[in-house]
Formats: structure tokens, C-alpha cells, sequence
């Protein structure tokens, strides 16, 4: 259902924008995200740069991202992340399917159980634009707090392709451990994956992440491509 009492002229500009997602986007995504991802859409035309901020969220923080989609993106992101020592609660990603191609990403995280102070705040989103210009080496700093050769532990892979989505759907599956995300977005990456929905299950000790996909040069995975793909991401997350 659309939000009530919006202007007929915002409805028009939110349904064209609408348009440039995956046929779900609309039906699945509550009208409340599909308006912030609007008005952050809006906020990127206007300033040309990656919006990335964070606001407190009841006793955590969450931080907000909106820039052209491309595959090293993600493991910028959480591998910042990952250097603070956050730990990520949820994830929400949307990704355009037609230019402009856009990504927009909400994350919950917090530090010992808190909300993020101000100062670490504004560090932390000062440190993901610096990685998004390559001025931040994000493998060297991750490299003094973890063995990034290590391999995840119990780690499960599948690709399908969604039937209600119509999108290929990789699933990963590993026990919790300290640069987790990193290490699948980073594997994400080197197979040159774009990343256009995400769900996130944290339970019992394992994190279940679907990843909604498009190949190289954003196009779609055949099955027999996909199964390789699972296979492969499955080898370097278990540092093989």
C-alpha cells in the first residue's frame, strides 16, 4: 500500500523511481523505506557524492548509504565495519536493476552492546568515504586485527534462482566469527558480483545470509553458472 496523504506529484516521481528496481521492490518493500531510499536518491543527485550517515536507533545506530552500485562496495563497507568492531544486528539492501543503478543500505549496528558515541560515529563514516576513494586501505587495517588467510568455519553455499523474486539467490551460510562479513562481501567481490537484496538471520551462533545477485557486467546467472559460482565462493570463504 502506498503511504497516505502523499502530493499526487510525489507519488508520480516515486513510481518512476520505483520502476528501475527488481519487479519485488514495489510490492514487498514498505512504502516508509521506499521513501527514504527516494529522498536519499535525491540527496546523492544533488551533492554527486556517496551519502553515508548514521543516526541512533534506540540503544543502537544505524548507518544509512546511498552510491552507483559496484561490486568492491560492499566490502568496503563491512570491512570499515569490521576495523571499528561492530556488530551488525540487520541489513537492508535495495539495488537498482536499470541505470542509474543505484544502491541504497541500512544497517543496524552497535559497539559493546551501546549505540555508537558521536565521535566514533562520524569516524566511521569518514572512514568508508576514504576506503570509497582508495585512501583507505581497508585489507591493511583489517590485516593487524585478524588473520584474513583463516577460513570461515561450517560454511554452507547454495544458489537457486527465486521464483518469487525472479533473481538468482545466492545462499551462505557459516558460524559467527569476528570479520565474517567482510570475508563473504570481499569473496562477493572477487567474483565480480553485484549485490541488488539481501537478507540477514543471525541464530544459535550462525549468520544465514541470501544474497540477491546480478553477474558481470549486471547480467543474470544462469543455473549451471550459479552452481559454480556457490562452489567457488564456498572455497574462498573456507580459505582454500
Amino acid at each position: 500500500m502506498m503511504a497516505q496523504g502523499l502530493k499526487s506529484s510525489t507519488l508520480e516521481l516515486l513510481k518512476r523511481f520505483n520502476r528501475s528496481f527488481p519487479q519485488f521492490y514495489e510490492q514487498f518493500v514498505s512504502s516508509e523505506s521506499q521513501l527514504q531510499n527516494l529522498r536519499l536518491a535525491y540527496r546523492l543527485f544533488k551533492t554527486k557524492r556517496a551519502v553515508i550517515e548514521m543516526k541512533p536507533e534506540g540503544n543502537k545506530s544505524a548507518l544509512y548509504f546511498a552510491y552507483r552500485n559496484q561490486s568492491f562496495l560492499l566490502s568496503d563497507i563491512f570491512g570499515v565495519l569490521a576495523a571499528y568492531g561492530l556488530t551488525i544486528h540487520s541489513l537492508s539492501l535495495y539495488g537498482q536493476i536499470r541505470p542509474p543503478m543505484l544502491v541504497f543500505i541500512k544497517l543496524v549496528v552497535s559497539r559493546g552492546s551501546k549505540a555508537l558515541t558521536e565521535k566514533t560515529s562520524e569516524n566511521v563514516c569518514r572512514a568508508i568515504r576514504e576506503a570509497l576513494g582508495g585512501r583507505f586501505e581497508v585489507e591493511e587495517m583489517l590485516a593487524v586485527e585478524f588473520n584474513l588467510d583463516a577460513g570461515l568455519e561450517q560454511v554452507e553455499t547454495d544458489f537457486h534462482v527465486d521464483q518469487v523474486f525472479h533473481l538468482p539467490a545466492l545462499l551462505i551460510e557459516a558460524d559467527n566469527q569476528p570479520g565474517l562479513f567482510y570475508k563473504v562481501m570481499y569473496a562477493i567481490w572477487q567474483e565480480d558480483l553485484l549485490v541488488i537484496s539481501a537478507n540477514l538471520l543471525v541464530w544459535r551462533g550462525r549468520t544465514r545470509l541470501i544474497l540477491y545477485l546480478l553477474g558481470p557486467n549486471e547480467s543474470l546467472i544462469p543455473e549451471y553458472l550459479g552452481q559454480k559460482i556457490a562452489e567457488s565462493v564456498k572455497l574462498r570463504l573456507m580459505g582454500r
